[in-house]
């Protein structure tokens, strides 16, 4: 979909936006929100109320002082200052709270935002995160939650405030005189249609501004991780160039929303203006006229009358032009709220698993499994037969089949042909082919991170749409190409493949990759901090702490997806020594271009553009003279 009709489609949607933004705030703070609003209230209602009273001192005190007749004046005129230091003494108090409340209703609200989205985010299929750039994801978090965090502190509160004295002064004007505040409707008529015409426009550029701004984070976080690769072909020109055409994008889009917001304030200031003079001329020519006034207040038409609602004219009118300066914000920031939205609506990860792992036991009178209310070191799958309501306890053992599967990752792309596997507890599977042959697709749907189109696929005789994905993940061990290491220590890196392990288990799990002898010559051993994706290790220390992380969770299956091919020729000795420990009595899926890493596997099952076209162990292979002859032997190389 173009940026400009996903930028369309927030605009239809702006209304929308709005309205569930203030519900979703008003959800957060059922009962600060109110008393805000309250307070806007209130402040609004007494610069108002207090202008009128102040107009209303000053008229007192001209007329005393041309009269000459200041002592009777005076009672009144302390009285007006009684009450008008109340009103704005309140006034003050009523600000003082809801800026301090506002305070917390935003930052607050920002917090529960980003907690929904990021809570979202882990619901997220990995199709999401294959198909959007991270820093089009990131700019979520930064570009969007900052844009509505200047519309709620400081935009909708003076909406709410100037709106409140807009209605305040048009209801006094009304109370002095119904004729000249016709003329007054007839101005803001006009006015409404221009801002309507206007902002429309803006509005639209503002929303595909947010779009394009997502887009020129990703591209610059897309570079930036793979400026090594930008330096080592001297592709700085090109990526300049990439660069400059996607912020060109982002200008254009900007320079026409702020053109268009730019405009709208000396438009409608100038309206204003106009509407100043219409209402004097219309005042000068109903005195000229003597047109009977028809007022609230019963008052007759007169200079007394005209010149007070003159000065309330001009206030109203500076108050729509300070409407016009939020527009801006507002604009901004319910584009910032759509985009929001449509990540904490995009479609969670859908599991209509039911069968899940729980800790199992022997019961020494049946022999059979229960479930145990401890952990055992042993696992079962609690399955419940729906048909007939019993539960039946299947021992995790690591017997996987895929029969007869075909996938792809779009409806029109098929990348899987019929490929059927079985892998019996405690073989070893190696997949090899080229590049694009399916290796890493098939671990792709073990673990169910993407569902296949038709076939099935069945772990320990259960049908894996069934089991719960957590669950099944939980069985699985991974080791991928690409390592990611997190902010924290070495310890924490190895626990994250179990938060119950202890550094003991931590430890013996390195010792067992063969990570103990690097991590013991750190700085600070399995206490030395890790940033930047472990930045200070090397790509082969990193891919030994992957390893432990893996062995430290102690899974019956493990999937390792080229686990070596970072790893030079001597470190590589090591870790396969370690892994053919970690790899005893579990079901392991090896994907590998190295051939020596597969020679003893239970099975090795050559893909070529998504169809297995040889199988069996490395003697049979080598027997059959085929595809894996031709490449153990160099007459065919892996691409």
């Amino acid at each position: 979909m173009s940026k400009a009709t996903t930028a369309e489609r927030a605009l239809n949607r702006k209304g929308g936006t709005m309205s569930r933004l203030i519900k979703t705030l008003f959800g957060f703070y059922p009962v600060l929100l109110p008393l805000v609003v309250v307070g806007v209230v209130l402040c609004a209602i007494i610069n108002s109320i207090g202008a009128t009273f102040l107009q209303s001192a000053l008229q007192i005190i001209s007329e005393s002082w041309q009269s000459g007749n200041w002592e009777a004046a005076q009672p009144k005129i302390a009285q007006l200052v009684t009450t008008l230091a109340c009103i704005y003494g309140i006034g003050i108090l009523s600000s003082l709270f809801w800026n301090r409340a506002m305070a917390i209703v935003t930052q607050g609200s920002l917090e529960k935002l980003r907690e929904k989205m990021f809570n979202r985010m882990q619901d997220l299929p990995i199709r999401y995160f294959d198909t959007h750039q991270r820093g089009d994801i990131m700019s979520h978090y930064t570009n969007d939650i900052d844009t509505l965090r200047q519309m709620i502190s400081q935009s909708l509160p003076n909406l709410l405030m100037t709106t409140i004295v807009i209605v305040t002064v048009f209801f006094i004007m009304l109370y002095y005189s119904v004729w000249m505040c016709l003329v007054i409707v007839a101005g803001v008529v006009f006015m409404t249609f221009m801002t309507k015409l206007l902002g429309s426009n803006s509005a639209r550029f503002f929303i595909a501004q947010q779009s394009e701004l997502g887009v020129v984070e990703g591209h610059i976080e897309e570079v930036m991780n793979g400026q090594k690769v930008v330096k080592a072909f001297c592709h700085e020109s090109a990526a300049e160039a990439d660069f400059d055409e996607r912020n060109e994008k982002l200008f254009e889009v900007s320079q026409k929303a702020n053109m268009y917001a730019n405009i709208l304030m000396p438009i409608l200031m100038n309206l204003g203006n106009l509407l100043y003079v219409l209402v004097a001329l219309a005042g000068g020519i109903f005195l000229a006229l003597g047109v009977p006034n028809l007022s609230i207040s019963g008052m007759t038409l007169s200079i007394a009358v005209v010149v007070p609602f003159l000065n309330m004219t001009k206030q109203f009118c500076g108050q729509i032009g300070q409407i016009s300066q939020q527009i801006n914000a507002v604009v901004m920031g319910l584009a910032g709220a759509d985009r929001i939205f449509e990540l904490i609506d995009e479609e969670p990860e859908a599991d209509e698993g039911y069968v899940t792992l729980v800790n199992a036991q022997v019961n020494p009178e049946t022999w059979e499994f229960e479930e145990a209310d401890h952990h055992t070191g042993m696992w079962a799958w609690k399955h419940p037969h729906r048909a007939t309501g019993e539960i039946e306890y299947v021992p995790l053992r690591g017997d996987l089949v895929m029969d007869n599967v075909d996938f792809g990752y779009t409806p029109d792309h098929e990348v899987l042909h019929g490929v059927s596997v079985f892998a019996k507890p405690g073989q070893k599977v190696a997949f090899v082919g080229a590049t694009g042959a399916g290796k890493t697709t098939i671990t792709n749907l073990i673990n169910r991170f993407y569902d296949i189109a038709d076939g099935k696929i069945r772990y320990d005789g259960i049908n894996v749409n069934k089991i719960r994905k957590a669950d099944l993940r939980r069985s699985l061990g991974v080791v991928l190409q690409d390592v990611n290491l997190f902010t924290g220590t070495v310890m924490d890196n190895i626990r994250y493949g179990n938060l119950d392990a202890t550094d003991e288990e931590c430890i013996a799990a390195a010792k067992l990759a063969g990570a103990d002898d690097f991590i013991t010559r750190l700085p600070d051993g399995y206490d030395t901090m890790l940033t930047g994706n472990g930045a200070q290790l090397s790509q082969g220390q990193r891919q030994l702490i992957s390893i432990a992380r893996a062995a430290v969770a102690d899974p019956p299956a493990m999937i390792l997806d080229e686990a070596t091919s970072s790893i030079d020729t001597r470190t590589e000795a090591i870790v396969q020594a370690g892994m053919d420990k970690l790899m005893e009595g579990r079901t392991t899926f090896v994907i590998a271009h190295r051939l020596s890493t597969v020679r003893n596997s239970d099975a090795i099952i050559c893909l070529d553009h998504g169809r297995i076209i040889e199988r069996g162990n490395h003697d049979e292979l080598i027997a059959k003279r085929g595809y894996y002859y031709q490449l153990y032997t160099g007459a065919f190389e892996l691409e």
